[in-house]
């Protein structure tokens, strides 16, 4: 049974509120007498959160955390901070800064290096996918797939509540040198007219929709000015944290008859949820937050990564894809999680991922069978597991790019012996028929013992 919030007793720090509200580790003993958490817990969740953001907010806390379950809830491990997130050493390490009362700057030359072996900006994002023009490196885009380009404003790069394993948990820690962030559109705009064969602008984060309506408009208007702009995707997660976005907030409206604006112009607009485990869409609000974008005209995308401890196993899946087909959300990718950040608490071996993508498709009706998965979206593009083939010693992973930095990678099939450890595509040793350019896309060997580069650090 999931707990609503009780009635505050004085002293208390932490307030419902029918407002969005956000709470982070000055919130912690609130949070911990309001839902009986555990003060060893919520003292190990106060020094990760030194290295790792924390942020939860209300709507969180009361409608989608089973406080009954805790700490093994998967919604509780979604979004706090858990033990063995980082290394013994590390831990130690963080606790006695904070035990001596370290300030700011002391506290930050400590947790620099852990976060720098924490892979903070993984696949390539900081020096191959930063695009240039005259002027030298255009801040907050990344450009990867001729198509595409990523636009990061810089008043969307924050969330509603941060998920443990985000692969952008850089862009919350509060380091510039970290962040992506555009400070306006004006530079992409132009960017797009030397790049005409842009056709898709994915607007991400963080999260655009923490944006105020006036923000997203500032953003979002000029691209109707590129024509050759046909698609643009907002990145989101505020369907499963905060839903509100689209109801109840007070530019609930303004933001909905903006997204009515962008489609009328002829582009397709396409919300791009991230929803992660089937109980984010269960609260009403939720439902009527899918119906108000769907009424625009706009189309809905669900993608995820699998994430041991929260979503690891098959009818989880299942569950999510049947309620995002009924909500009107097109499955679309089951991700393989990254290699950044606390990755060794959450990575589940990729022969582990295959059967449990396998099980939970099989059972699908056809029309959510757009879903496509386990997908690793590495340094070279986006490599989906197709399957395994063969017996015994025979067993080789079926692979192929869906997506790739270069397009003749994409669509055609290669292998790689199969092994229970892998869990990236680092780890995996090719086919000797592996054609020269795709092997090219491989490092040279695969790491010992099929560790992820985070295990291999903190073991």
């Amino acid at each position: 049974m999931r707990a609503t919030a009780p009635f505050l007793a004085p002293g208390d720090d932490v307030e419902p509120s029918p407002r969005y509200q956000a709470h982070g580790p000055r919130q912690l003993d609130g949070i911990a007498r309001r839902f009986g958490l555990d003060r060893d817990l919520a003292d190990t969740i106060r020094a990760f959160s030194a290295v790792l953001p924390f942020r939860v907010n209300e709507y969180v806390l009361t409608e989608l955390i089973d406080w009954d379950r805790v700490p093994d809830d998967p919604l509780f491990q979604l979004v706090f901070p858990q033990p063995g997130m980082l290394s013994d050493d590390d831990e130690r390490v963080v606790r006695a800064a904070l035990e001596r009362g370290a300030g700011k700057r002391e506290l930050e030359a400590v947790v620099a290096p852990i976060r720098a072996r924490l892979n903070p900006h993984p696949a390539g994002q900081t020096d191959l996918n930063v695009p240039f023009d005259l002027d030298g490196p255009v801040r907050g885009l990344q450009h990867k797939y001729d198509q595409t380009v990523l636009y990061f404003p810089a008043q969307g790069q924050t969330c509603h509540a941060y998920c443990t394993y985000c692969f952008r948990w850089a862009q919350f820690v509060g380091d510039p040198d970290l962040k992506f962030a555009a400070p306006g559109v004006d530079r992409l705009v132009a960017w797009l007219g030397e790049h005409p064969e842009v056709s898709d602008v994915l607007v991400t984060g963080g999260d655009p929709m923490i944006m105020s309506g006036d923000n997203l408009r500032r953003h979002l208007l000029p691209l109707l000015d590129v024509p050759t702009v046909r698609t643009i995707r907002i990145g989101t997660k505020a369907v499963a944290y905060w839903p509100q976005r689209f109801v109840g907030d007070a530019d609930a409206a303004d933001t909905l008859a903006l997204f009515e604006r962008i489609v009328a112009s002829g582009r397709t607009l396409a919300v791009m949820a991230h929803v992660s485990h089937p109980r984010e869409l269960e609260p009403a609000v939720a439902g009527e937050a899918l119906r108000r974008i769907r009424a625009t005209g706009a189309v809905l995308y669900g993608q995820a990564p699998l994430v041991g401890r929260v979503n690891d196993d098959a009818d989880t899946w299942h569950r999510l894809w049947t309620a995002e087909l009924a909500a009107g959300i097109t499955p679309y990718y089951l991700f393989v999680t990254r290699d950044t950040g606390p990755r060794d608490y959450f990575e589940v071996p990729l022969a582990r991922a295959v059967e449990i993508f396998t099980d939970a498709y099989r059972r699908l009706p056809g029309l959510a069978r757009t879903v496509r998965g386990p997908v690793m979206s590495a340094t070279p593009g986006k490599i989906l597991v197709d399957g395994v083939e063969g017996e015994g010693d025979a067993r080789a992973f079926s692979l192929r790019f869906v997506q790739a930095r270069d397009p003749g990678l994409v669509g055609r099939p290669f292998r790689a012996r199969w092994t229970p450890h892998a869990s990236w595509y680092t780890h995996l040793e090719l086919d000797p028929a592996t054609p020269p350019d795709i092997a090219a896309a491989f490092p040279a060997t695969p790491l010992a013992e099929g560790r992820s580069p985070v295990a291999a650090a903190v073991r």
